[in-house]
């Protein structure tokens, strides 16, 4: 089974990208990388301040083997904030309840003054949590809802009028700061 096959199979329909457009960052995006084993799949963008995990897939038969964590803890030695989307939990789904449970776990934080919310191309609407961890205690929130607006412009609207007849993730219009 191919990379992306192996997302597609694990994430929501939603939280996917067209496989061109993740092929094209790969390709033509220098910040844009793609680290795959049999154990994991992992891409992301490093950016100067901080790094965006776009995708992190740990292959099910070695899951609980602290995969996940090596390579969460690779990327905090590079010293940059880490931000990275999460669905919201959900009782009746037990990935929503581990997948959260292992971010914190792992030192992650939520950002739970920001909104993050889009519509699919037909009026569905979606939310998703923005995690984050950081080398510098005191991150405050608008710094990671700057560094959030940055992935949205870079990454999921990277040619997503190629992709998608449309720009999906305009942070003008998905991230909001709550007072």
């Amino acid at each position: 089974m191919d990379w992306y096959d192996r997302l597609n199979d694990y994430f929501p329909e939603y939280e996917m990208k067209n496989e061109g457009q993740i092929q094209a960052l790969i390709n033509e995006k220098d910040a844009y990388h793609k680290e795959e084993t049999d154990d994991y799949l992992l891409l992301y963008a490093e950016f100067p301040t901080f790094i965006f995990i776009d995708y992190l897939l740990i292959n099910p038969a070695t899951r609980g083997q602290g995969i996940g964590t090596k390579i969460i803890n690779k990327l905090k030695e590079k010293g940059k904030d880490i931000i990275l989307e999460v669905e919201p939990i959900d009782r009746q789904d037990e990935d929503t309840v581990k997948r959260v449970h292992f971010y914190l776990k792992n030192g992650f934080v939520k950002a739970d003054r920001i909104e993050y919310s889009w519509e699919d191309e037909n009026g569905e609407n979606y939310e998703m949590k923005i995690y984050y961890w950081s080398p510098n205690a005191d991150l405050p929130q608008e710094t990671i809802l700057e560094k959030m607006a940055k992935a949205c412009q870079e990454i999921h609207n990277f040619r997503s009028q190629q992709y998608y007849g449309r720009m999906v993730a305009n942070p003008e219009e998905v991230l909001h700061l709550k007072h």
